[in-house]
């Protein structure tokens, strides 16, 4: 017992940073499955999947993908009610980590099918896919 209070501080910060590695799978799983470049392309392709971009109109009007429809987290059931649940969506950010939050959102209002552009727009630019002006 006197280990212990005598280690408090260092048990204290292993428990700390074994959280903080934790994090980030924690923070995965609740944005749900993220595609790549690649897999987004192929389920746009074959299965029209409806690409909504998260980001600020602002972020918007710098470029996104082409036929993404613009849904920023503030206004996300505003934009994304004429879309139907049963089809599948691909959702984006300047990164990917706003996108993760906006996934489970729609989720919870009734999406089934709901992926995460993993890199965000950044990625589908380093892969040299087309953007939309």
């Amino acid at each position: 017992m006197q280990f212990f209070i005598d280690n408090a501080f260092l048990i204290a910060i292993a428990f700390i940073s074994g959280g903080m590695l934790v994090w980030p799978l924690v923070r995965s799983r609740a944005a749900g499955p993220a595609l790549s470049t690649l897999q987004a392309t192929q389920l746009i392709n074959s299965r029209n999947a409806v690409v909504v971009d998260v980001r600020t109109p602002e972020e918007f009007a710098t470029g996104s993908l082409p036929g993404a429809r613009s849904a920023p987290a503030d206004k996300l059931e505003e934009r994304t009610r004429d879309i139907k649940k049963d089809k599948p969506l691909i959702v984006l950010c300047a990164s990917g980590s706003r996108a993760g939050r906006v996934a489970a959102q729609l989720r919870t209002i009734g999406f089934g099918e709901v992926y995460v552009l993993a890199g965000g727009l950044a990625a589908w630019r380093e892969a040299g896919l087309p953007i939309r002006s």
